[in-house]
C-alpha cells in the first residue's frame, strides 16, 4: 500500500470516529453570536433539568450537574449532529434507578458508585456496538412498544414525585404500591410544601405558554427560592436541597467490582437500546432541516458522553429532542453551543451552587412533572389503536407491564413481545392466489383484491412474499396446498410468481423440491415465474432447477399462463389428468 493510499485512510478513519474535524474548519464567525445565545439557553434549561432528574435517578441534585459537561464536550467531538444536546434524560434516568435500586439501597453510597457505574458500563456497550456498526440494534423496538413504555415512564415517574410535592412519606415498590402508600399518607400532607409545589407547576405552566422566550424551568426556581429564603419557609416543613459541594466534578472511576458491574449490565443493555432509539430519534429530527446522521457513530458518541458521565461521577445521559429543539430555536448553529452550555455549568459548580441551598423539592418535582406531561404518549397510542389493534395492544402490555411488574421488567416483555410479533410475521408472510384482469394480458392480480380477477381454468398462480426460508418454507408449502385445494376447477399446473422471493436456503430448496414431488405424484406440474437472475444462480447450485426443470421457469407471469395454454391444447383428450 502506498504512502498516499495510507494517509488517505487514516485521514477518513479519523473524519469517521472524530466528526467535529469535519465542521469546525468550516465554522464562520457569524454563528459565533447564535451560538451563544442558544448556549446560554440550552444552560438554562439543562441545569434545572439536570437537577430535578437527578431525583428520578435516586441521587443528589449535585450528580445530575455532574452530567452535564463533559457528556456534552465529548458528544461535541464525536457526534454527527450538529444541534443535538446530550445529558440528563428522564426515561433512562428511571431505568438506571430501577436497575441499581435492586443491588443497592437508594441514598446509600453503593447506590451512588453503582448508578456512575451505570454510566460506564452503557458508555462501553454503545461503543462496542459502534465499532461493530450495530445501529441496527434499534430496530428491535416498535413505536408503539416505545410509546407504552415511555407512557409507563411517565406515569412511574410522576406518582414518584407526588410525594416530594404534598410533602409526604414515600414508599412502595411498584406503581399500585406507591399510590396506596401516598392516599395512605395524604393526611399527613403539609400545606405549605403543597401550596409551592402546585405554585411551581402553574408558574412553569404560565411562563412557557406566555412568556415562552423565558426559561420557565430556572425562573421558577429563581423565583421559589426567593421566596423560601424570605419567608422562611423551611420552618414550616418545606423540604430543601440544602448545601452542596462547590467545585470541579470528581474525575475518577467508580470504585466498583467485575461482580458488581455484572448486575447491572442487564440494565445497561435496556438503557443502550431505549437510550439509543431517543437518541437518534431526536438527531435524525435535527437533520431533518440539514445535515446528515451517522446512526453508527451516534453510537460511538453517546458511548463516549456516558464514559465521561461515569468518570465524573454523574449519571447516565442521552440526547433529548425538547432541549435539542430549545437548541435549535435559540438559533443554535453547531455543537459550540453546547460547549459554552459545558462551561457555563462548570461555572455554575464552581461559584453558584450556593445559591441552590434553599432550592424547595417540591419545585424540582414540579419540574419533573411537567416534564413528563410533555412526554405523554396518549395521542399516540389512539392513533396506533385505529390503524393496528395488535401494535395497539403490544404497547399496552409494555405499558402495564412497566406499571405492575417494574420498568425493566415491562420493557423487556415488550420487546419480547414485539420479537414474538415478527417472528410469526416473518413465518407467516403475505401470499396471494392471482387471476387475469379481464382485457389485459400481462396484468396478474390478488383474486381477493380485485374481484374483476379470474382465476384460468386448471392453471394456479401462486405469489410468496418473502424469501423462502427455513422459518417459513413449511408455511409457503401449506399455502399451496390449501390454496389448490380450495380452487372450484381441479388444478392442473402451479404457477410460482416469485418477483419477491429474492432469496432461497438450503431449507427452503429441500421444501420446494418435495413440494415439486408431492404435487407431480398428484400430477400437478410446477412452473416458476419472474425469478431474478441471483435467486436463479442459487437455485442452479443447490438442485432447484434440476428438480423442477428448466424448461418450466419463464421471465414473466404471462410467459408461464402462455406455456400452461399451449400445453393444455396440445394434450390428447385421454392425457387431461396428467402433466404435460
Amino acid at each position: 500500500m502506498s504512502n498516499k493510499t495510507s494517509s488517505t485512510n487514516y485521514k477518513n478513519m479519523l473524519l469517521r470516529y472524530l466528526p467535529i474535524l469535519r465542521w469546525l474548519p468550516e465554522y464562520k464567525p457569524s454563528w459565533l453570536r447564535y451560538d451563544l445565545i442558544s448556549g446560554l439557553t440550552i444552560w438554562a434549561v439543562l441545569v434545572p433539568q439536570a437537577m430535578a432528574y437527578a431525583g428520578i435517578a435516586g441521587v443528589p441534585p449535585i450528580m445530575g450537574l455532574y452530567t452535564i459537561p463533559i457528556p456534552l464536550f465529548f458528544y461535541a467531538i464525536f457526534g454527527t449532529s450538529r444541534t443535538l444536546v446530550v445529558g440528563p434524560d428522564s426515561a433512562t434516568a428511571l431505568i438506571s434507578a430501577s436497575a441499581v435500586g435492586a443491588v443497592a439501597a437508594v441514598g446509600a453510597a453503593e447506590y451512588l458508585v453503582l448508578t456512575s457505574a451505570m454510566a460506564i458500563a452503557v458508555g462501553v456497550f454503545f461503543i462496542v456496538f459502534g465499532i461493530l456498526r450495530m445501529g441496527w440494534i434499534a430496530n428491535f423496538i416498535s413505536i408503539p412498544v416505545m410509546s407504552g413504555f415511555l407512557e409507563g415512564v411517565v406515569m412511574v415517574t410522576i406518582i414518584g414525585q407526588v410525594p416530594k410535592l404534598f410533602g409526604i412519606e414515600s414508599g412502595g415498590d411498584d406503581f399500585l404500591d406507591k399510590l396506596q402508600t401516598i392516599i395512605q399518607a395524604l393526611p399527613d400532607t403539609n400545606m405549605t410544601t403543597l401550596a409551592l409545589g402546585v405554585g411551581s407547576l402553574v408558574l412553569i405552566f404560565a411562563i412557557g405558554r406566555y412568556v415562552s422566550k423565558l426559561p420557565a424551568a430556572l425562573m421558577t426556581i429563581i423565583i421559589s427560592i426567593v421566596l423560601v429564603s424570605t419567608l422562611d419557609l423551611t420552618a414550616n416543613g418545606v423540604d430543601v436541597i440544602g448545601t452542596l459541594s462547590t467545585g470541579m466534578p470528581p474525575m475518577s472511576l467508580p470504585d466498583v467490582s467485575l461482580t458488581e458491574y455484572m448486575t447491572i449490565l442487564p440494565g445497561a443493555l435496556a438503557i443502550v437500546l431505549l437510550g439509543y432509539i431517543e437518541t437518534l430519534g431526536a438527531a435524525k429530527s435535527a437533520a431533518s432541516s440539514g445535515g446528515k446522521i451517522d446512526p453508527d457513530q451516534e453510537l460511538v458518541a453517546l458511548g463516549a458522553a456516558n464514559l465521561g458521565a461515569g468518570l465524573s461521577s454523574g449519571f447516565v445521559a442521552a440526547g433529548s429532542l425538547s432541549k435539542t429543539s430549545v437548541a435549535m430555536g435559540a438559533g443554535g448553529k453547531t455543537q459550540i453551543s453546547h460547549l459554552v452550555s459545558g462551561i457555563l455549568a462548570i461555572l455554575t459548580l464552581l461559584f453558584l451552587m450556593p445559591l441552590f441551598t434553599n432550592l424547595p423539592e417540591a419545585t424540582l418535582a414540579a419540574i419533573v412533572i411537567m416534564a413528563m406531561i410533555g412526554l405523554d404518549q396518549t395521542a399516540k397510542l389512539k392513533k396506533e389503536l385505529k390503524l393496528s389493534r395488535t401494535e395497539f395492544i403490544l404497547g399496552m402490555i409494555c405499558f402495564f407491564g412497566v406499571l405492575t411488574l417494574g420498568v425493566l421488567q415491562g420493557v423487556g416483555l415488550g420487546v419480547a413481545l414485539s420479537l414474538l410479533v415478527l417472528i410469526k410475521k416473518a413465518s407467516h408472510p403475505g401470499t396471494a392466489v392471482l387471476g387475469r384482469v379481464p382485457g389485459e394480458r400481462t396484468y396478474y392480480r390478488d383474486i381477493q383484491r380485485r374481484t374483476d380477477a379470474k382465476m384460468i381454468p386448471g392453471l394456479l398462480i401462486f405469489r410468496f412474499d418473502a424469501r423462502l426460508i427455513f422459518f417459513n418454507c413449511n408455511f409457503f408449502a401449506s399455502e399451496v396446498k390449501r390454496c389448490i385445494a380450495e380452487a372450484q376447477e381441479p388444478v392442473k399446473t402451479v404457477l410460482i410468481d416469485a418477483e419477491a422471493m429474492n432469496d432461497i436456503d438450503i431449507t427452503g430448496a429441500d421444501r420446494l423440491i418435495k413440494l415439486n414431488m408431492e404435487l407431480n405424484s398428484k400430477n400437478i406440474v410446477m412452473f416458476l415465474s419472474h425469478v431474478r437472475d441471483p435467486l436463479r444462480d442459487k437455485m442452479r447450485r443447490i438442485g432447484v432447477e434440476d428438480a423442477i426443470g428448466a424448461d418450466h421457469i419463464y421471465e414473466t407471469t404471462r410467459g408461464g399462463v402462455d406455456a400452461f395454454v399451449a400445453s393444455r391444447k396440445t394434450l390428447p383428450a385421454t392425457m387431461n389428468n396428467k402433466p404435460p
